[in-house]
């Protein structure tokens, strides 16, 4: 069965830590042509949308689960926002937890929407990162009138 509203709610395993480090925060904030101080050095914190870095490690869960029949080639990353509790730091580890927050079924694209959990091992939560991914499908990929 393709991906639908009976989907909403499914909860997929935290991934393995993820080491935030000054280096790969400075590549980032470089390849954004983001010079501003607070993004480089020992002690830097990382621009906001580092985030998805670690979030998009997630993602992966769903193009794996054989029940969605989601392919990331058929996928466009249609809309993005974050819930920060604090920013990320160099030598943070950060896990993330995604949940399926919304599937709406129009015609031959799914919009779904993904509530990703940023926290540490110990449990301290960091932030959410909210995405609506778009999937299209051909139309005999679901029933007739199936979520529509």
């Amino acid at each position: 069965m393709p991906i639908s509203s009976e989907h909403v709610g499914r909860r997929y395993p935290t991934t393995q830590p993820y080491r935030v480090s000054a280096a790969k925060i400075e590549e980032f904030a470089t390849a954004l042509h983001d010079e501003a101080p607070a993004y480089h050095g020992d002690d830097a914190v990382a621009p906001p949308t580092f985030a998805m870095v670690i979030a998009a490690r997630a993602w992966q869960h769903l193009f794996d689960d054989p029940e969605l029949d989601l392919r990331l080639d058929h996928t466009i990353h249609a809309d993005q926002s974050f819930q920060w509790a604090r920013p990320l730091h160099v030598d943070d580890e950060v896990t993330a937890t995604l949940t399926i927050a919304s599937v709406r079924t129009r015609g031959a694209t799914d919009m779904v929407g993904l509530d990703v959990s940023l926290d540490t091992p110990s449990g301290e939560h960091l932030a959410t990162a909210h995405s609506t991914l778009w999937h299209t499908h051909t139309t005999s990929d679901h029933a007739p009138g199936e979520d529509s």
